[in-house]
Parts: C-alpha cells; sequence; structure tokens
C-alpha cells in the first residue's frame, strides 16, 4: 500500500550531510553503547566474575558466521539443480548437508525468477539469520527499512540502486522468531560449470537480502 501523498518518503538515511544516501553502514549513538559495554566488561573482569577466555570464545562465536556461508549456499545451489530445489523445499536440511546448522529458526529459501523478486525485511524487530549470515547491517533493522519495505517495496528497491521492470513481481517476506529467510538469486551466465570457490565471491548480503541481483 502506498504511502499517502501527504506524508514525504523517509529516506533510510539519518545523515544529515549527505541525506539523499539510501543506505548508511552504521548508526548514530553506537559510540554511546560501546563506551558503556567496554566499561561494563572491564568491571565484570576486575570483580572476577566473567573470564577474559569466556568473552574472547563468545565474541569468536558470535563472528565466525558470515556472508560467505550463505554465499556457498547460493554458489552450490546454481552448480546442483538437485541440491537448489531440495534448499527450497527445506533450507535447514539443506543447508546442514554443507555443514551449517541453523539454530534460531526454520530457514526457508526464496527463490528469484525472472518473473517473481522476493526481499526479506522483519517489521516486528530484527529478525535474521544471525547463524548463517552473522550479524544483520545497520539499515536492515532501522524503523525505515522495516516499515517501508513492506508499504512501498519497488521504491525501497530503487533507493538500493535496483530498478526492476514492471512485469516483475516484487514478494516481501516478513521473518519472525520461528521463520528466517534467505534469498536465492538467479544465477549469472554459465554458473552450473563455473567452480564454488569462483562463485562465492559474485553473492553479497544485499542478494541474499533481496536488495539486489546478481550484476549481468
Amino acid at each position: 500500500m502506498p504511502i499517502p501523498s501527504t506524508v514525504p518518503p523517509t529516506r533510510f538515511s539519518a545523515d544529515a550531510i549527505d541525506p539523499n544516501r539510501p543506505v548508511v553502514e552504521g548508526h548514530h549513538g553506537a559510540d554511546y553503547y560501546a563506551l558503556m559495554t567496554e566499561a561494563l566488561h572491564k568491571i565484570l573482569l576486575e570483580k572476577q566474575l566473567l573470564a577474559a577466555a569466556d568473552t574472547d570464545r563468545v565474541i569468536a562465536a558470535l563472528e565466525a558466521p558470515n556472508v560467505t556461508w550463505g554465499a556457498r549456499i547460493v554458489a552450490q545451489a546454481w552448480r546442483d539443480e538437485a541440491y537448489a530445489r531440495r534448499l527450497v523445499e527445506d533450507g535447514s536440511k539443506a543447508a546442514a548437508e554443507l555443514g551449517f546448522r541453523i539454530k534460531e529458526a526454520k530457514l526457508i529459501v526464496v527463490r528469484n525468477t525472472p518473473a517473481l523478486h522476493n526481499v526479506i525485511v522483519c517489521t516486528l524487530c530484527s529478525c535474521y539469520p544471525r547463524s548463517l549470515l552473522g550479524q544483520p547491517p545497520w539499515w536492515y533493522i532501522s524503523k525505515n527499512y522495516r516499515a517501508r519495505t513492506v508499504r512501498e517495496p519497488r521504491q525501497v528497491l530503487a533507493e538500493f540502486g535496483l530498478e526492476l521492470p514492471a512485469e516483475v513481481e516484487v514478494r516481501v517476506h516478513d521473518s519472525n522468531a520461528d521463520m528466517r529467510y534467505l534469498v536465492l538469486p538467479m544465477p549469472p551466465p554459465g554458473a552450473a560449470e563455473r567452480p564454488v570457490e569462483e562463485l562465492v565471491p559474485m553473492v553479497t548480503r544485499h542478494m541474499l537480502v533481496g536488495t539486489a541481483v546478481v550484476a549481468a
């Protein structure tokens, strides 16, 4: 449903210097919270309520998942149509075939086609397949992205630089506590004959969320 004409559309950016930037990889006020987190961490260490090794282990576990994990799944699907079908049928099970365990919820993989483009959002908070892709980017959890993507997805995608033909259906998927979504982008030409190592760098976080497609 389009925003009423009396309400001007809000850009993603909170940057007063360049308000036309659609995405800002960062968050105003984050420095304050980082300082408070560091201070609390030092207090816990000093009082021996927390060991440095424990912190390192937790941080390593949080930082281990990254976009290349999701990219490897996509690359395998591009090369193997049978795997792609299994991925769409049961994303969690297919991810486990490659050694990736989805811990938060059921992984649902939605496939882009020439007639259908999928985009992912979490309107309530920031549900995201962290155990596969790591931490979400700031724009994904912003109120603007969460609110506007379901109302005017084409305009939002255009602000990311993705202009889709009018005949392509845009379908928005809302993540929640029980489901995490991943977009399976359309492959580049000749993907089935290319090695996985060559395909993985082509896959970006934006493609896995649906705010970009593979370059022609």
